[in-house]
């Protein structure tokens, strides 16, 4: 699968093409099932249901990327590129790009400002997500089954 401008950000080193091993994509889609099914436990502390829910969409999310055939070293590329790689809807992603933002103030500033109405609409996305890469990979040859 080749796309103009995954590819324009492989000439410029924000990604690596690199062929899709079917192990790494079935792993990176389990675990984000798994966290995103946990993501929805009311009884967790809002912050661990926003960690689970965004680490599940930025698995989900990198598991397109190497369907598409690249890799990232960068998070917040994983997200950008879901346009090209899961036709994403933009107020889709901007909910992602609002998630990014509040995982980074959290990790390396310290603050902590998760809502309910974040995390709703986050798992809400990551649905969605999860929906199109499923069909990505039913639809897509991988090596090494």
């Amino acid at each position: 699968m080749t796309n103009e401008n995954l590819e324009n950000l492989v000439k410029t080193g924000s990604l690596k093409a690199e062929s899709p091993a079917h192990d790494e994509v079935a792993g990176l889609i389990a675990s984000a099932l798994a966290r995103l099914e946990d993501s929805r436990r009311e009884d967790l502390s809002l912050e661990s249901r926003f960690d689970l829910s965004y680490n599940a969409v930025h698995a989900l999310s990198l598991a397109a990327l190497r369907i598409a055939g690249y890799r990232s070293k960068s998070r917040y590329m994983v997200f950008q590129c879901l346009k090209h790689t899961l036709d994403l809807p933009n107020e889709q992603w901007r909910v992602l790009d609002q998630a990014h933002n509040k995982r980074n103030i959290a990790e390396y500033e310290g603050g902590i400002d998760i809502t309910e109405a974040l995390i709703a609409g986050l798992i809400e996305v990551t649905d969605e997500v999860a929906k199109r890469v499923s069909r990505k990979a039913r639809n897509t040859e991988i090596k090494g089954e």
